[in-house]
């Protein structure tokens, strides 16, 4: 098993330090892997792609179909399994085993137990015993029955007598014979062809053996070879792992910054929104009182004019209306009428009545000196300078972490360079090289022995040949040689020569089948259980299960494979897991469980990530002390502008005054009503001042009535002056509440970033590096699928035990077993052969006597 140490060796050579390192058990990589409950899960970590190890192309194809001759091969296993129809006995051969480890002694299988097992082993081989008694008896009888049988012969018995007496169906009995004969011989032919073909099958099969041989050679190289690039492939992926912890590292601002900003901002940026729109609040407060004041302006002057026309006009009109003429009992009830109505000359909005708002702009004026849009955006480039921040405290770590993960990278690819990996790797190769030459230099004595094999075979199956030549040429001979018009006295030379041909057959038969059947019985003897107990056990595992027995070698040795390869056998490594494993094309790691003497995940742990950089990673802390939102001059100015007095302008007398009409009555109507009222006048000097009146209201109506009420001036002074008293009235109510609700806001906003802000700032933390570890974590996942399934694919062991099968099996087992089954096929059939041959003998030799009749008739047909 030297060539097994060889392939632990390399397979391990780059993946542990050895057992002690193995043994060593450290807890802080464990702890360090361990998550505590946490309130949200952390982000998904980024796969990583480690690329492909180079996988070994192995040339052998361990599997065999036999074609045609599998035919044969089929009868053979069915025979064997109706001489053999028994299960394999695993129980019994495994308390042989353990019953006789030290040794056989004939005293031992006295005892009762022994003895039940002699009896069970006769039952399971009853099949082979009869079937072996059969052919010792046919070994032992033929001699003697032929030796009886010349002497018999010999003293004109048992067919010797050169006479043949005369019967009615000659003819009949000699086609039958004849016919008999015919057909036994065609079957000892078959019986001939099947034995032949088994036995240059093996010498066919040779051949391919060595295309075995060379193959799996090349695999076990292509093995030694490529695990070594495997396991420097693997350790060389470390720098995949470590190139993205660098990158996050280089990164940990934008990364570790931005998930405690995303955190924070929940909280932070509202309350910086609030400021902010108030201070766009402020500006839109400006606006719209000077809006107000400009409309208030533009309207107080418009009626003021109007004011004073309809006060002059309401004037004269009082002084007509005072004339003597109004005393007169008939007018005097019109002009009282009229008189009454001059109180609704006048204007119905008057603006100037409006409190001033001119000390509340002052105050916003003031207020806006302060530019609190620009407090507020240093609130937030603050805040969003938390990245930065970050990057700037975490500088030191970043840098000593770095210098951790290049001296872990130089760690590994130094471990790997510990062992004497070509030295190793040289002395394997030689092995291998030497041990092909070794089996190489066999061929030519394999070649010899296999032809004197093959020569020997066919030296047996000519001595059957030369039976069916006897028996051929007889039936030939004596076929046509046949006259049924001679007597028996005076057949012809030909027939004769027929008849004693078959006699020949017949004393070869005699000579040869014991000889035959001995050999027919050894190979089916051997050859047989050969396929029984170990061939069909191998093909379905059941041997597998034997070997892997516990405690069968050794009452304290639990496992045998691992006490073999590793002095450890309690190892939980059987055969056939291995096989199993191995034909699955795993790793040999996984397959020989080597992880139970070189831990790869325990140097891993202690290597990738150890507890110092576990120790580092948890040492990463945030200080969010600096992060000032609004300062104290936003602050006042947020104030200020509380209490500015926007909030204690007279909004509903400004409303309502806008939505007065111009006049209190309207003009047109007014200066109607007044002519009319004239026209019931006398007409005279009064009529006509009335008139005239009525029309200075049409003038004053049509120049400046009706331009307050349809120039765009004025509309728009009215629209500006409605519109901005709305948006103050909305703005200011309120406010003060409102800029104490911002201040709260921002007050716990900057409170959170802080004092509670720590616990974000861990969670976050503690989500970045395990994202990091992560990535190790996926490392060494990666290294333990790959050692599993991809390093060191141990399928050249399996294809060895396969190769074993097929070549002992299939090549050289199935070939002998059919050898004996055709030939022992022939020997069986040369025993009526034999009675067939003597039978038909007497028609065909020349006789020295015969029946004769009075009348002189003969028939001898």
């Amino acid at each position: 098993m030297l060539w097994t140490s060889w392939l632990v060796l390399l397979l391990c050579w780059g993946a542990t330090s050895g057992e002690q390192q193995a043994d060593e058990s450290d807890g802080t990589p464990a702890k360090a892997r361990a998550d505590p409950p946490r309130q949200r899960s952390p982000p998904p970590v980024e796969p990583l792609d480690f690329g492909f190890v180079p996988a070994a192309v192995y040339d052998t194809h361990a599997y065999y179909e036999p074609g045609p001759i599998g035919i044969l091969f089929h009868m053979v296993h069915a025979f064997l399994y109706a001489i053999q129809p028994n299960p394999f006995p695993k129980d019994m051969i495994v308390k042989v085993i353990q019953q006789n480890m030290g040794g056989i002694k004939i005293e031992e299988w006295r005892k009762p137990d022994n003895v039940v097992l002699l009896l069970q082993w006769i039952y399971y081989e009853v099949g082979f015993l009869t079937c072996a008694t059969i052919g010792i008896t046919f070994v032992v009888l033929i001699p003697i029955i032929g030796m009886c049988f010349c002497v018999c012969r010999c003293c004109e018995n048992c067919g010797g007598e050169m006479h043949q007496r005369q019967r009615k169906n000659a003819d009949c009995q000699r086609g039958f014979y004849t016919a008999s004969l015919v057909a036994t011989s065609i079957f000892i032919t078959l019986g001939v062809l099947i034995a032949y073909a088994a036995n240059h099958n093996v010498t066919t099969q040779i051949k391919s053996t060595r295309r075995l041989i060379n193959t799996n050679m090349r695999d076990l190289k292509t093995f030694a070879n490529n695990t070594p690039a495997q396991v420097q492939y693997l350790t060389a992926q470390y720098t995949t792992a470590k190139n993205k912890v660098l990158s996050d590292l280089d990164n940990i601002g934008p990364l570790l910054g931005g998930r405690i900003h995303s955190q924070l901002e929940k909280e932070v940026v509202p309350s910086l929104d609030t400021a902010l729109r108030m201070a766009g609040a402020m500006r839109e407060t400006k606006e719209a009182l000077e809006n107000v004041s400009s409309s208030l302006e533009v309207l107080q002057e418009g009626t003021a004019k109007l004011q004073a026309s309809l006060s002059g006009e309401r004037a004269s009109l009082s002084n007509t209306l005072s004339d003597p003429a109004c005393t007169n009992g008939a007018v005097s009830h019109t002009c009282n009428t009229i008189r009454s109505t001059l109180s609704q000359l006048g204007i119905n909005a008057d603006f100037s009545e409006l409190p001033d708002v001119s000390h509340a702009l002052a105050n916003i004026n003031t207020v806006l000196k302060t530019d609190l849009s620009n407090i507020v955006q240093k609130g937030y480039s603050s805040f969003n300078d938390t990245p930065k921040l970050v990057h700037e405290q975490t500088k030191n770590i970043v840098s000593g972490v770095k210098g951790m993960l290049d001296k872990v990278g130089t760690e590994i690819n130094s471990f790997s360079k510990m062992f004497p990996v070509e030295a190793s790797l040289v002395n394997f190769t030689n092995f291998l090289n030497q041990g092909q030459k070794n089996i190489e230099s066999y061929y030519p004595q394999v070649d010899q022995l296999d032809f004197y094999r093959w020569i020997g075979c066919v030296a047996a199956l000519c001595m059957v040949v030369l039976v069916l030549a006897f028996n051929t040429l007889g039936l030939l001979c004596g076929a046509c040689g046949y006259d049924k018009q001679a007597t028996p006295t005076t057949r012809g030379c030909l027939s004769n020569t027929g008849g004693n041909l078959l006699m020949a057959g017949v004393g070869f038969s005699f000579i040869f089948a014991w000889v035959l059947m001995a050999i027919v019985t050894t190979l089916f003897v051997v050859g047989g259980n050969v396929e029984k107990l170990i061939c069909e056990p191998l093909a379905n595992r059941q041997l597998f299960k034997i070997i892997d027995t516990p405690f069968l070698v050794h009452p304290a040795k639990k496992n045998f494979l691992p006490g073999m390869l590793f002095q450890n056998p309690n190892i939980d490594l059987t055969l056939g897991s291995l096989y199993r494993d191995c034909h699955e094309n795993n790793g040999l790691y996984h397959s020989l469980q080597l992880e139970t003497m070189f831990n790869i995940n325990s140097f891993l742990n202690r290597t990738v990530y150890n507890k110092d950089l576990a120790k580092v990673f948890e040492s990463v802390q945030v200080d969010l002390q600096d992060i000032m939102l609004l300062e104290q001059a936003g602050r006042d100015n947020l104030m200020n502008f509380a209490n500015s007095g926007v909030g204690e302008i007279d909004y509903e007398a400004y409303l309502a005054e806008v939505n007065k009409g111009v006049t209190l009555v309207d003009l047109l109507s007014f200066s109607t009503d007044l002519e009319a009222q004239a026209d019931q006048l006398p007409r005279g000097a009064l009529e006509n001042a009335l008139k005239g009146h009525a029309s200075s209201i049409r003038q004053i109506h049509r120049d400046q009535v009706v331009p307050m009420l349809q120039a765009m001036k004025y509309v728009r002074a009215r629209s500006t002056l409605s519109q901005s008293i709305k948006q103050l009235q909305r703005m200011s109510n309120d406010l003060p509440v409102k800029v104490t609700n911002i201040l709260s806001a921002i007050d716990a906003a900057e409170y959170l970033i802080t004092h509670n802000a720590s616990h974000v700032v861990k969670r976050e933390t503690k989500g970045y590096t395990q994202s990091l570890e992560g990535y190790f974590k996926q490392y060494t996942e990666w290294v333990k699928n790959s050692l599993t399934a991809e390093v060191a694919q141990c399928k050249p062991i399996s294809n060895i035990v396969d190769s074993m099968e097929i070549v002992a099996c299939s090549f050289i087992v199935d070939s002998v077993n059919t050898f004996w089954f055709g030939l022992g096929g022939c020997c069986i059939l040369l025993i009526p052969s034999i009675i067939f041959s003597v039978k038909l003998a007497k028609y065909y030799r020349r006789m020295d006597t015969e029946d004769v009749f009075e009348d002189g008739q003969e028939g001898w047909n």
